[in-house]
């Protein structure tokens, strides 16, 4: 699939603000089945770029800086990317649950993709006896782990209901896991609660997803949102492996990967500081557009 994927944020104050900070998650990170082709970023006249860097994990951040005081900062990032990546699916060979613990356990890699990096509790995905128990119920020691990350991808999506009024950004997995209802963030963050309860790596990444219209109905442009799932480190032969718990799928070439890290704060497409009197409002539109 070919895509050309346009996002853009409106901040307007209700108040000037004389002074902000961003961190812009905005370019595709270098990723397996895909590959940018073209990228560009455009900010309000009040704001700069200060420089782009890697962060911790998979990705990149683009530090911006607001100086001028302004009721309005607009941020707009385009770019084009072909993405040709298999769907994948269970194999015969594939590790065990079992195998998966121990090797990465065991692992001496410490490069951003080790496994050893997304084993452990995050800032805002704790361990969760409940969910550890809910999930184990997928995770038999000796079952594949692509089998049982479907799985329970699966399971995720026919127990919970997608409510986009139920949580906020801040919403803990423990919360959303007992409301049993969320959004795709939600559903990401309890699906690696319990893989990590279960000792194994899994990283939340943050992305886009191509939609279809209903039949006979045209696309909306700008209607489409960011998208998150779970990737899982499946062997050093599989590598890591995408599970959408909200469409129940594993990650093909529907999917464009965007940033990968332990959490969605990681990962956010922006996020940042203002100097100025409360009152803001935020707009977003993202068109995710197939060219071929």
């Amino acid at each position: 699939m070919h895509y050309q994927v346009r996002h853009k944020t409106r901040f307007r104050y209700a108040y000037p603000v004389s002074f902000a900070r961003c961190n812009l998650r905005l370019q595709p990170a270098e990723w397996a089945g895909q590959m940018l082709e073209d990228y560009r970023l455009d900010l309000s006249s009040a704001a700069r770029v200060t420089g782009t860097r890697p962060i911790g994990y998979i990705g990149h951040v683009t530090r911006m800086v607001m100086e001028k005081p302004t009721r309005e900062l607009v941020i707009e990032s385009r770019f084009r990317v072909r993405v040709d990546r298999p769907t994948p699916t269970p194999l015969p060979g594939d590790p065990s649950i079992a195998d998966i613990a121990a090797m990465a356990r065991g692992t001496t890699d410490m490069s951003v993709e080790s496994p050893v990096n997304y084993l452990y509790p995050s800032p805002s995905i704790p361990l969760s006896r409940a969910i550890t128990a809910w999930c184990l119920e997928d995770l038999d020691a000796g079952r594949g782990i692509v089998e049982a990350g479907l799985a329970l991808a699966t399971r995720i999506h026919d127990g919970f209901t997608y409510d986009g009024s139920a949580t906020t950004v801040d919403t803990s997995p423990v919360e959303a896991f007992e409301k049993r209802h969320g959004v795709c963030q939600d559903f990401a963050q309890i699906m690696i609660a319990g893989l990590r309860g279960a000792g194994l790596p899994a990283a939340y990444v943050s992305g886009y997803l191509r939609t279809l219209p209903p039949p006979g109905k045209p696309r909306l442009v700008g209607a489409d949102a960011t998208h998150a799932w779970v990737v899982i480190w499946c062997g050093p032969q599989r590598g890591w492996i995408g599970f959408d718990p909200t469409n129940a799928c594993t990650v093909g070439s529907d999917h464009i990967v965007m940033a990968m890290g332990r959490d969605y704060a990681d990962v956010a497409p922006i996020d940042g500081v203002f100097t100025g009197q409360e009152g803001q409002k935020i707009d977003v539109s993202v068109d995710v557009e197939p060219l071929d």
